[in-house]
């Protein structure tokens, strides 16, 4: 069985900042801590120099475009729509602290951001991505189309119901209150935006992912 390949992880927000070698130690800095700010990278070094910038120009970026398929695989899948935009959630826990966000899939300029919430799930943040884009995009009359990599979430759209299992509570609450304008925006407005699966295994994460863990 291949070992798994260590990551580095930077922390640019948290109880403690710096480069540090394991997830649980980079965990022990953004538990507990709002509007923690962290990603991981492949090498000590990217990490270390990672530090020495911006977070927001570092999330979601990849350096090559990489795929799990072979290339007559994903010569049948084809490549993405270029005129999108990406939705993705992360969640530290579940429930666990919450965001999501929006990018330019091409240039991965990052459109939207909301969070983090105190107590939130994947699939929560995920579904209200998705629904942010399509208000932006309705308000903005573009006919771009929308990825994300969230199957759930999809369904959730698609019948104007946040199905979560997460009980509200006052944690959580102005989440809830988000989730509550979301689910009426749904019901009270029409749109032509297409909502399409990031094909992950093809094209590698989505560009509006975190790139955390």
């Amino acid at each position: 069985m291949a070992s798994k390949k260590k990551k580095y992880y930077t922390v640019w927000k948290g109880h403690k900042t710096g480069v540090f070698e394991s997830w649980n130690d980079c965990k022990a800095q953004i538990n507990n801590f709002e509007g923690a700010q962290y990603k991981s990278f492949e090498t000590f070094d990217a990490a270390k120099q990672a530090l020495k910038g911006n977070y927001f120009d570092y999330i979601g970026k990849k350096t090559e475009f990489k795929s799990d398929l072979s290339a007559l695989q994903l010569k049948k899948i084809g490549l993405p729509n270029y005129h999108s935009i990406s939705v993705d959630a992360a969640s530290s826990g579940n429930p666990g602290k919450m965001e999501y966000r929006g990018v330019d899939t091409k240039t991965k300029k990052q459109l939207f951001i909301q969070g983090p919430f105190e107590e939130g799930t994947n699939n929560i943040g995920e579904f209200l991505a998705i629904v942010h884009g399509l208000a932006l995009l309705k308000k903005h009359n573009s006919d771009k189309l929308i990825y994300t990599d969230s199957k759930t979430a999809i369904s959730w759209v698609k019948k104007k119901t946040c199905n979560t299992k997460l009980e509200r509570n006052s944690k959580n609450e102005k989440l809830f209150e988000l989730i509550d304008r979301a689910v009426n925006w749904l019901k009270t407005n029409t749109y032509t935006t297409v909502i399409v699966k990031w094909e992950t295994k093809a094209w590698g994460e989505i560009p509006a992912d975190f790139g955390r863990k």
